[in-house]
This record gives C-alpha cells, structure tokens and sequence, in this order.
C-alpha cells in the first residue's frame, strides 16, 4: 500500500519521516519550488520533542534552537500575572519546550528525507477515486499519479479539504498578528524565558530561538484583511506598544522591515470527520487551532506519531477512522481552549478581575493540566 502525502510543512515532513522510520511506503509532494518557510519561529513542546527523539532528530532541534525554562504571562512592563518555571516538566519527561525558527526546523527535517520520495513545484489540483479503491491525484502541471491512500497535510486552507468537505469553514478570531525575528540579543535573564505581555486589548510574545536571533509576536485586535502599508508597519507597532516596557520597543525598532510579518488568527471550525474513504487530514488542514496554547505545530506532529504508528500495526488496512478516534479528543480540547485563551487576553472590561482569577488558579492545577498536555501513549 502507497501512501501520497500532500503538503511538506511541519505536519506532512514529520509524516513522511515517521513512514520512512517504519518502512510505509510513500511519497510527498509540495506546491513550492523551494521550502522557504515563513520568518517566524515555533514553539516545541515536550509532546512534539518526544516525537521528535523517536524520529532521531531531537539533538538537531536543540541544536539549532533554544530551551524556553520559564513561561511567563505578564504586564506590559514585564511583571508576571502567571509564572511556570518548568522544572517539574523536566523532571517528568528530560526536557522543556525549545523555541525554534520556523525554517530552521522545516530544514531539518526535509534533509532527513530521501531525496526521490519528495517531489517539489508540484502544487495540489484535485483528486479523484477510481477503481479498485485508488486515488488519482492531478497537479498544478497536469501530472498525475496513482496511490492507495491520500493524506493531506496542506494547511489551514487546503485544497484536498475544501474538495473532500466542502462545507468546511475557517474562523477569524478578530485577532491579527505581526510576527518578526530579529537580530537583538536578550538579556541573560531571559535567554531561557517565554514571555507572553498583556496590555489594553494587545498582547506581545519574545523568545530566543537561536543563538543570535529572537522572535516576537504583537497581537492586535483587528478587521480581517485590513491592510497597512509595509513602510508605515513598524511606526504603527511602535506607537501601539509605546507604553511596554523598553524592551519591546528595542526589539520592534530593531527588527528590519522585510523580517516583518502580518497574518490574520484563524482556526478552522471543528469537524466531525477527517477523513472519507482513503483520504485523510492531518494537522492545520484538519484541525487548525490558533497559536495560544503553543500547540498548532505539535499536534500536527502528534498525527505523524499516532498515524504512522496505528500504520504500521495494520497493514495494509485503512485505518483513518482509528486515528481519528484516538486523536480528536485531545485535538478539540487544544483548539477549544485556544480559543477562548486568545478571547480573553483581549477583554476590554474586566482586566484586573482576569489577572486575579489568573494568578490564583493553584500551580498544581496548572502543573496537571500541561503533563496531561503532554503525554504520548507509548
């Protein structure tokens, strides 16, 4: 059985690595010509790094990231509303969560896999089922090919998605984001920091994601689509956070302009099946959440776990309606409470009472909660 993989981001070169590692027989194919993942970075939790380890390339993602020990939800002028040093998870699993650059992490991947199983300028036009169960796959090119089984891992707006279930339907969360990497080193108090500032209805992220490179996010609250001018970005950034700490203006200031970039938050609206027939979706292209819970990358990753896993112990049976089942609790619990995470970080009224409820929520709840987030079936 021959399995086509539609999309090589995070989600589908995970895929591809963990069938390689158990001998299911693929290939994988991305509409770009060049992998030139977006300059933004990533944070991998320790549900995504022991998927990682198994695929043996966790000294490579350390390597070329950085361990975030402490994540702190704070003021504007960096005092903590909550504080988790990370210690316990340590301990529970024998490391943190390590920041990473977006493409340094695609990159890595990507390399890992042979070079005759991926196939790139080859961008999803259509499918269709014909006999004996195949699945013909037409190209942007009119190229085709013919495999049993279709797994899509082509994103928040994929195309496999939209002529699998066509009713499907992203969500604007009201929300946009201005994501930058830039070259300013932090202090050494927060090299191993992730801080997450809630002002008036904004927010800002830092972290280091590599030895001489920091990531930041600001978001606002916003129209979908809205436009800015590229040469007035950073003016208006500027003067939104102008009330931030110092350091935030130092690293908006310090980032250059084509390092700058603006997304809308979406998620995709749950649905109640992944999969029809031998087509499957993974990852963003299945259960996209928005980025509040750090989680959208590693559960893309856990269906590479999980998918290939249930695979390999099923031969040459279909076995998406079992993925499913064993991932979409777990995935509908992250989106949900991604959301509403990202709902209250922007309240107008009530701010204060948001903060107290906040740091009195006892750390051995917290605690709880991210181990459970964290645990794979082994």
């Amino acid at each position: 059985m021959k399995y086509t993989i539609i999309g090589a981001g995070i989600g589908g070169l995970t895929t591809a690595l963990a069938f390689e590692q158990k001998g299911i027989d693929y290939q994988i194919f991305e509409k770009a010509a060049v992998l030139n993942e977006v300059g933004a970075g990533i944070w991998l939790a320790p549900n995504a790094l022991q998927v990682l380890e198994s695929l043996g390339v966790l000294e490579d993602v350390i390597t070329n990231g950085n361990f975030i020990d402490r994540i702190t939800i704070g003021k504007q002028d960096l005092s903590p509303i909550s504080d988790s040093h990370q210690d316990f998870i340590k301990d529970i699993f024998g490391y943190t969560t390590v920041a990473i650059h977006r493409a340094a992490l695609q990159k890595l991947l990507f390399d890992k896999i042979p070079k005759e199983k991926i196939f790139l300028n080859k961008g999803f036009e259509s499918f269709k089922e014909i006999a004996a169960n195949k699945i013909e796959i037409t190209f942007n090119d009119t190229s085709k090919t013919t495999n049993d089984f279709l797994i899509a891992a082509d994103g928040i707006n994929s195309k496999v998605r939209k002529q699998l279930f066509p009713e499907s339907k992203k969500r604007y969360s009201g929300q946009t984001c201005w994501r930058g990497i830039t070259n300013r080193v932090l202090e050494d108090h927060l090299l191993h920091r992730g801080f997450e500032l809630w002002g008036n209805k904004i927010r800002f992220g830092i972290s280091k994601v590599s030895k001489d490179k920091t990531y930041w996010f600001a978001v606002v609250l916003a129209k979908e689509n809205e436009q800015v001018e590229v040469r007035l970005v950073k003016e208006k950034l500027l003067k939104m956070f102008s009330e931030f700490d110092p350091l935030i203006i130092d690293l908006i200031a310090a980032t250059d302009i084509d390092r700058i970039i603006k997304s809308d938050i979406h998620d995709l609206k749950p649905l109640k099946k992944w999969h029809k027939n031998n087509i499957c979706l993974i990852g963003d292209a299945g259960h996209a959440t928005t980025p509040n819970m750090g989680q959208g990358g590693a559960q893309a990753i856990e269906d590479a776990y999980y998918l290939s896993d249930l695979i390999a112990k099923n031969k040459d049976k279909n076995v998406f309606e079992l993925f499913q089942q064993k991932r979409q609790k777990k995935v509908d619990l992250v989106v949900n409470q991604s959301w509403m995470t990202g709902k209250m970080a922007h309240w107008k009224y009530g701010r204060g009472f948001r903060d107290f409820i906040l740091k009195s929520v006892p750390k051995s709840i917290i605690n709880k909660k991210m181990i459970t987030l964290y645990q794979l079936e082994k």
